[in-house]
Parts: structure tokens; C-alpha cells; sequence
């Protein structure tokens, strides 16, 4: 049987909220769930969907709250429980759905069920964790070795206080008694464990899950096919008990995660291509020199083919089971800025938004904030203190907006630069970034051709070659997107442009089946029913 998906994903449009940074209510310099709740009209006025909001947990935030000590507990800093339960009653009543994060992969070395495990042996909770005597592990992130105070080492699974929960191994190795297979009693109590936290907040009113590190949490050489059997569970589990209720994979590898069950995966900046080769190494410096030149840079030598084959694999092997995500940003990554008078973005945003799959648009990316760089490193944060800045509300206000405290309370600096954006200057000008991502999103909400389910076509998809252009259709209609980030001018001639009508350009000119771009330009048309191709 064909695993059910909810209705309202083919329709959806995500935010990303980093708590911490995105508005605070009470003065103490870190953001809350009580400010998140106030500002839940202004992402309605976006036109955005569904939020998803990074972990809310107890912790104490040695990688900024991927760390948790109580899965089902919210911290303090953000509020309680009973702010939660408001943050989803008062999304729901405004038609907007509230996805967590959850972190299935690992605890906090706090956690009481590591604390139990790791000073008694014949804890119930030992072999929710792998300790391996003598024999150190090395950890993802981070220079020390895993091990408890008695000094036993164990396998964590980011930094070395993230003790990694038992799934089990891909064929266990024998001498090591430690590894356990995927099927051992402990290795499934750690799953009903997992499936009864999902099942607490589900039942508080949350839809559904972004799961760190999908990838995870079975060990051991090829251990896909165990890993798709455990997520595969836990989505018959949805489909059956929540059917509403959402899955987002980190994996940043379709196939797989979807295969898996996941209704979503992104593609971003680890594991499969695509990303990459369209903007670039999203923690390099800015400026640097690419060596292979992407597809979003002003040389206008990238190659769009090195995105749109890796693309094209995921997309025709998961089209009609689940959804690609091409975010605008996230937390992990540097923001996609490549210069301060915003063209690049607006042709960058012209495509996010128009692909087939779900958007997912994080805070502050829909007013151009800015990566702050120099800033040291926050609750693990390592390279991405930058983008995790606070979000910009009004430049007349203390800290942009985002709250009263002094500046040296605050969570991480607000940009210090004169001309950082902010909404309310940019919801008076309709010329904004803001506004242009406003109406993007309107666009895509009202021709259901440019939607999450219609189907994707390249039209002139060439190596080496700009613009970019691709059909988006559907049984309502037709629609071809060109999008040139180079700074050389450009042109296209295709036959599907014949009667074609321009719904949204920048830099674009149709002159019967000929499609003129300047640098740094994209076209939305309209097309008749005709089809396809030529250039210049």
C-alpha cells in the first residue's frame, strides 16, 4: 500500500526559527517561544506555511541545544511546556503548522539515562549507549576523546558530549561485544524510546519532526537497508496513528531518505552535489574563488549540468513519493550572500522558489540579513556563530528589535552596520527583498503549476551555458523560469516562448520566441501549450 501523504504538504512553505535569535520577550537577551508567538502574524504576512523550529529541549547547550538532557522538557531560556502548547494552538488558529527538531541520533552526556548508564553497569539504560572499554572512539567534531569520568571510552555521535543512542550495526562485528545488531532488544526499546518522545509532543499539538542526522543511527558499512527498515516503522507508525504529521530528513540524500520514508529530505551542503555545485561551499570566505566556478557566481562560468544531473537523479527516482528541499540557508551554513544591493539573492530566491519540492526559507534570509564575521564561537557553534545572529525587527529599536537587554546580555551582537536590513524599513518599501519574497511565494501559491507537486522539466540546460531555463507544469498550465546570476548578458530562443507572457522579470525582455536576460536577471512566463528549443 502507497504510504499515505499529508494534503497540505503539496502546498507547503517552511521558516526556519533558531529560538535563540529570533525574538526575545522577557528582556534576558535570548529569544522565546512567548516571542516567537508575537510574531506569528508577520510570518503569516510572508505567506509561509509551516515553521520548523531548531531543538527547544532541556540542555545544557554545549552545541546549542543538539545536546539535550530531557526530550521532553522545554528549556527554560525559551519558556515551558505550556508555551509550547501555546505556540502550536496559536500557529494552528493562524492556518500555520509547528514542526520540531528532533535529535533521534543522540543525548546529551547529562541526560539521565547516560548519567545511569555510565556509572552502573547493570543500568536498564547500558546498552541504550555503546561503550567500548578501552578502545577509543573518535568523535565527528571536536578534539577530545569520548569517555565517561571512570574512564570508559563510548561512541558519540557529533561532538565528544553527544553519546550516540544504540540502533544497532550492520553486521555486528564478533569481537566486539559492544556492537550490537539492529535487531537486539536494547537496540528496539531505544526505538520504542524514541517513537514514545515523538508520540508526547505529537499529542501537545506539534506536526510533525525535522530529524537531525537521519542518517545516523544504524552503524557499520552498508547499513541502508536496516536504516530505511527503522525509518520505514516509524512512517507506517505515522501514516497509521498521524496521518498530518510530517517527517524531514537531514540526510541531504533523497533516495535514500525518502525510500526511507521521510516526506522530505534536503539537498544542501554535505552527502550529494547538487547544492554545492549551484551555490557553492556555503562556509567558504566569501569572494574566494571557486575551482570548478558555480552556477550562482557573476563570472557567469559555472556549469549548471553539475547541479542538474546529481538533481535530476534524486528528483526522477522521488517525483510523487515525497519532496526535494533546496533551502534558501539554514543554521549549519553560511546565508547566501554575494553582494550588498541584493540582485543576487532576488535571482537566487527566483529559482528556490519556483522549484518543484518544498521551500524552506530561514529566519532573516527574506531581508538579506548578512553572516557577521569574526564573532567567537557560541554553545559549539564553531564556523556558524555568523548566521545564527539575531533576527532584525526595527533599526529605531534597542538590539534591531530583537530585545531590550544590554548589548552584552544579548545571545550573540545584532549586525552593527548602518544599513542593516530590517522589516519594518523593508515592509515600507515595496521594492524590498521582503516584498519581493512575498510575492514569490504568492506567485507559487496561486498557480499550482509553479507548486511543490508539479512537474519539472529543463528546457536549456546546457554545459558551460546561461541562462537556465525549466518548465514547471501541471493540468493548470504552463510556466518556463530563466535564471542568469552571471554579469554577461544573455540570450535564449525556444519555441515553447511563442505567446508566452512574462508574469515576473528582472533584466528580462521577450521578443517573440527570443528571451533577452542582462547580467544578474530571471524571467517567470506564462506559456501557451506549445512545445520546445535553440540558442545563441
Amino acid at each position: 500500500m502507497k504510504p499515505h501523504s499529508p494534503a497540505w504538504l503539496d502546498t507547503a512553505v517552511f521558516y526556519q526559527v533558531y529560538p535563540q535569535s529570533f525574538a526575545d520577550s522577557n528582556g534576558d537577551g535570548i529569544g522565546d517561544l512567548p516571542g516567537l508567538i508575537s510574531k506569528l502574524p508577520y510570518l503569516k504576512s510572508l505567506g509561509v506555511t509551516a515553521i520548523w523550529l531548531n531543538p527547544i529541549f532541556e540542555s545544557p547547550f554545549g552545541d546549542a541545544g543538539y545536546d539535550i538532557a530531557d526530550f521532553r522538557k522545554v528549556a527554560a531560556r525559551y519558556g515551558t511546556n505550556a508555551d509550547a502548547i501555546k505556540l502550536f494552538k496559536e500557529a494552528h488558529k493562524l492556518g500555520l503548522k509547528v514542526v520540531l527538531d528532533l535529535v533521534a541520533g543522540h543525548t546529551s552526556d547529562q541526560h539521565p539515562w547516560f548519567q545511569s548508564a555510565a556509572t552502573d553497569p547493570k543500568s536498564p539504560y547500558r546498552d541504550y549507549f555503546i561503550f567500548t572499554g578501552d578502545e577509543p572512539q573518535k568523535p565527528m567534531f571536536g578534539d577530545s576523546t569520548p569517555k565517561t569520568a571512570d574512564g570508559e571510552h563510548f561512541v558519540a555521535n557529533f561532538l565528544p558530549f553527544q553519546p550516540a543512542l544504540s540502533y544497532g550495526y550492520h553486521q555486528p562485528d564478533p569481537a566486539k561485544p559492544w556492537q550490537l545488531p539492529a535487531e537486539h532488544p536494547a537496540c528496539l526499546k531505544v526505538r520504542t524510546e524514541l517513537r514514545d518522545v515523538m508520540k508526547f509532543w505529537l499529542d501537545l499539538g506539534c506536526d510533525g519532526f525535522r530529524v537531525d542526522m537521519a542518517s545516523s543511527l544504524i552503524r557499520g558499512g552498508e547499513a541502508s537497508a536496516e536504516l530505511a527498515r527503522l525509518w520505514q516503522g516509524f512512517r507506517a507508525w505515522f501514516d497509521r496513528d498521524y496521518p498530518e504529521a510530517v517527517l524531514v530528513a537531514e540526510w541531504s540524500n533523497p533516495t535514500q531518505a525518502i525510500n526511507a520514508g521521510f516526506h522530505i529530505d534536503f539537498m544542501i551542503h554535505f552527502g550529494e552535489t547538487a547544492y554545492t555545485h549551484l551555490v557553492g561551499s556555503p562556509n567558504e570566505l566569501q569572494g574566494k574563488r571557486r575551482i570548478p566556478h558555480v552556477f550562482f557566481e557573476r563570472s557567469g562560468e559555472g556549469d549548471i549540468r553539475l547541479f542538474l544531473d546529481n538533481y535530476l537523479k534524486h528528483y526522477t527516482a522521488t517525483a510523487g513519493h515525497g519532496f526535494i528541499s533546496l533551502p534558501t540557508g539554514n543554521h549549519d551554513f553560511q546565508r547566501p550572500r554575494r553582494g550588498r544591493d541584493l540582485a543576487d539573492l532576488r535571482v537566487l530566491y527566483a529559482m528556490l522558489f519556483t522549484m518543484p519540492g518544498t521551500p524552506f526559507l530561514y529566519y532573516g534570509d527574506e531581508i538579506g540579513m548578512r553572516n557577521i564575521d569574526g564573532l567567537p564561537e557560541k554553545e559549539g557553534s564553531m564556523w556558524r556563530t555568523g548566521n545564527r545572529t539575531p533576527m532584525q525587527w526595527d533599526a529605531s529599536a534597542p538590539n534591531l528589535g530583537f530585545s531590550t537587554a544590554p548589548k552584552k546580555s544579548l545571545y550573540l551582537p545584532v549586525d552593527p552596520a548602518k544599513d542593516a536590513p530590517t522589516v519594518s524599513a523593508q515592509l515600507a518599501d515595496k521594492s524590498s527583498l521582503l516584498q519581493f519574497t512575498r510575492t514569490l511565494i504568492a506567485l507559487r501559491k496561486k498557480h499550482p503549476a509553479l507548486g511543490n507537486a508539479a512537474a519539472f522539466r529543463p528546457l536549456y540546460a546546457e554545459a558551460g551555458r546561461y541562462p537556465f531555463v525549466y518548465e514547471r507544469s501541471d493540468t493548470s498550465g504552463r510556466f518556463a523560469i530563466a535564471i542568469n546570476p552571471g554579469e554577461p548578458a544573455r540570450s535564449v530562443e525556444l519555441a515553447d516562448f511563442k505567446g508566452a507572457k512574462l508574469v515576473l522579470a528582472e533584466g528580462a525582455k521577450l521578443t517573440g520566441t527570443t528571451l533577452s536576460l542582462t547580467g544578474v536577471s530571471f524571467a517567470i512566463l506564462q506559456l501557451k501549450d506549445v512545445r520546445t528549443a535553440s540558442t545563441d
